[in-house]
């Protein structure tokens, strides 16, 4: 069963799955709560499942199908690689954890891994998990500069939202500049949603 809020994606998997003699998509899903329908409804013996999704994030639906059936075997495919996001979703009982940069040799590959009853990490997010370069210590203050920075917001506004001088605010964005490695708003704001410390909706 494919899970993936893009249409196309889905397409694309399910054919690479198709054309091998012994897999074959039954079911798909757009969101997080389709997704729980039908896995009731179908059980797949396999389900492939992208973390970020309307209605419900990938990590809940993961965690609500063990509670039913703790045998239930989900591979997590998706954009994201951050140590956090990798170890939230094997914590709630993912079996596989696979980039959606994967050759079509390796999914098909990472799929029989998990139905042997084996665990598959993608190589890329293994090395993640291992020396967790992401955790970027952040104080709570950087932490809320960094989200409004996101927001769009410029350091006067930053300044009035957490009652703050505007030459506090450079100090934070001066640490933050320094702990993320950048050296501009721009950057700061794609190296830390790439590291899953702010979300751009």
């Amino acid at each position: 069963m494919l899970v993936d809020d893009h249409a196309l994606l889905r397409t694309g998997v399910a054919n690479i799955i198709n054309q091998e003699p012994d897999l074959e998509v039954i079911a798909e899903a757009g969101d997080g709560v389709e997704a729980l329908e039908a896995w009731e409804r179908h059980r797949p013996d396999v389900m492939l499942l992208d973390l970020r999704m309307p209605r419900m994030e990938g990590v809940e639906v993961v965690r609500r199908i063990r509670e039913r059936d703790p045998r239930a075997l989900v591979i997590v495919l998706t954009t994201y690689d951050t140590d956090d996001e990798i170890e939230r979703a094997l914590k709630a009982g993912a079996k596989a954890y696979v980039l959606k940069d994967i050759s079509a040799d390796d999914l098909v590959s990472s799929i029989r891994t998990v139905l042997a009853g084996k665990t598959y990490i993608a190589p890329a997010a293994a090395a993640k998990l291992a020396e967790g370069v992401t955790r970027v210590q952040l104080t709570p203050r950087e932490m809320a500069t960094l989200r409004l920075m996101a927001d769009g917001k410029a350091n006067k506004e930053i300044a009035s939202a957490l009652d703050i001088s505007e030459r506090t605010v450079k100090t934070h964005l001066g640490h933050l500049f320094d702990k993320l490695g950048v050296t501009s708003r721009t950057e700061a704001i794609k190296v830390a949603t790439r590291r899953g410390l702010v979300r751009l909706e």
